[in-house]
């Protein structure tokens, strides 16, 4: 289940990075209609809660080896 939410994330960020440098390079060019300025809210709807599950996932798996840096090993 992991593997599956990180890749997810992983080519959701690349879409979201993708539709952020089409913006962009969109207002370069032309005006765009206001549509398009929505585009970047169903990835960011995806990449919040994966995101978010990834970030908290080590501190709720239960393993005493996940969080070695909070018993002072680095």
């Amino acid at each position: 289940m992991n593997s599956v939410i990180r890749t997810v994330h992983r080519w959701t960020s690349l879409v979201f990075s993708l539709i952020v440098a089409s913006i962009f390079a969109g207002m370069a060019v032309t005006t765009l209609p206001e549509w398009f300025y929505y585009l970047p809210l169903p990835p960011l709807a995806v990449l919040i809660p994966t995101g978010i599950y990834m970030f908290f996932a080590p501190y709720f798996s239960g393993r005493q080896d996940a969080l070695p840096a909070a018993r002072g090993r680095a």
